[in-house]
């Protein structure tokens, strides 16, 4: 999905028209994918204000990320916040995608940077939905990848980390090109672990099962639909399962920032449930956009208004 330019983005600290916004080849996340990022949402309320979904937690697991990879971020955590919300203003946007990103800069090269800068940079642009508009209903059709996710002693698998993410850009790019909407990953002992950047969920008879944290990145939005999953009333267990078992349920989502909570109707030509979004999705997914969207009292907590 192609990027609308806005007007400015934060670079270090200061504002800096988008098309001036730009770093040296020598910059060294660029050569070797040290780095590492988050994907955040705001959205706009029944009031025209917008509000960013979840902040403090998308900041949190930044520095979180960057602790893990050995990045020290030059900025307090309440002033990435604060950019994060500036940028939005500054670009007049209530409802977007925001990335925060954090970089090592030019320097020196090879694998052991010594006193490379650490930069961090928050873009902020209009997107819709990730894998589509009309998938939100009518659910997308995925396949189990050849590439198997990250064990968890190859790579970081709890940081999001730039070069991690070639993984899924190769997953993706094995299955759409084969004329499927999204790749699925299992682990490294052939277990269920995530979509290409996405949680996963299944429905089997009413119960609601996602697989265990250790398994995958720790979802803000996986974490948002157990909460409301489980104010609804519906079970919902972390549990390992495989490839055929995504085969025989009754309905799966994927969850995320970009992706939000997209149904999926079909695996490897495999029609899941009826074929279409089904009953336990539509109640979450209609609860989702209301929190978000700032519908739901229940959930202002997790609202930071413009």
């Amino acid at each position: 999905m192609a990027v609308s330019k806005t007007e400015n983005i934060w670079l270090d600290g200061r504002f800096i028209p988008w098309d001036e916004a730009k770093v040296h080849l020598l910059t060294h996340t660029l050569h070797y994918g040290l780095g590492v990022f988050e994907g955040v949402r705001s959205y706009t309320g029944p009031d025209g204000n917008g509000a960013v979904f979840r902040l403090a937690e998308h900041v949190e697991r930044l520095y979180q990320s960057a602790h893990i990879v050995e990045l020290a971020i030059p900025f307090e955590p309440s002033e990435i916040e604060q950019a994060i919300l500036e940028t939005l203003r500054v670009n007049r946007l209530s409802e977007g995608y925001i990335r925060p990103l954090v970089f090592l800069g030019d320097g020196a090269m090879g694998l052991l940077p010594t006193d490379n800068p650490v930069r961090v940079a928050v873009v902020v642009w209009p997107w819709g939905s990730y894998l589509g508009e009309e998938n939100l209903e009518r659910g997308i059709r995925a396949k189990v990848s050849s590439y198997t996710r990250h064990h968890p002693n190859v790579s970081m698998t709890k940081s999001k980390t730039c070069g991690d993410y070639v993984n899924s850009i190769m997953a993706k790019r094995e299955v759409t090109r084969l004329g499927y909407d999204e790749a699925i990953l299992l682990d490294t002992n052939g277990f269920v672990a995530e979509g290409s950047g996405e949680n996963i969920f299944i429905v089997r008879k009413g119960v609601l099962k996602t697989p265990p944290i250790a398994a995958v990145l720790e979802g803000i939005t996986r974490d948002s639909v157990i909460q409301i999953a489980r104010d609804k009333g519906i079970e919902v267990v972390e549990q390992s399962f495989t490839r055929d078992e995504l085969y025989r349920a009754d309905e799966i989502f994927l969850t995320g920032t970009a992706a939000e909570v997209t149904p999926i109707r079909e695996v490897d030509d495999r029609k899941i449930g009826e074929g279409k979004r089904g009953p336990i999705t539509t109640t979450i997914q209609s609860t989702y956009f209301d929190a978000v969207q700032g519908k739901a009292s229940k959930y202002d907590s997790w609202l930071t208004r413009l």
